[in-house]
């Protein structure tokens, strides 16, 4: 029981880090979802960036240790 409720934890969490990684890419253009270069502007994170980084490094600390605890679930 306390499986699924990690497996659910891990779906939403990887969800919603998908789209904080979408939300910091949309500013770059369709040029950056090829490779090409965008420009090479490097600007420093202010505001709602600074605070849509943070919430996608939460996220991803979070998937991590939820995983580490699924695969200790199963083994």
């Amino acid at each position: 029981m306390f499986e699924t409720y990690i497996d659910i934890a891990l779906i939403i969490t990887s969800i919603a880090l998908i789209l904080s990684v979408v939300l910091q890419n949309k500013g770059i253009g369709m040029g950056g979802l090829t490779g090409s270069d965008a420009g090479g502007v490097i600007t420093k994170r202010r505001g709602i960036e600074k605070t849509l980084f943070w919430i996608t490094l939460g996220l991803s600390i979070l998937f991590f240790v939820l995983t580490l605890v699924a695969v200790k679930i199963g083994s």
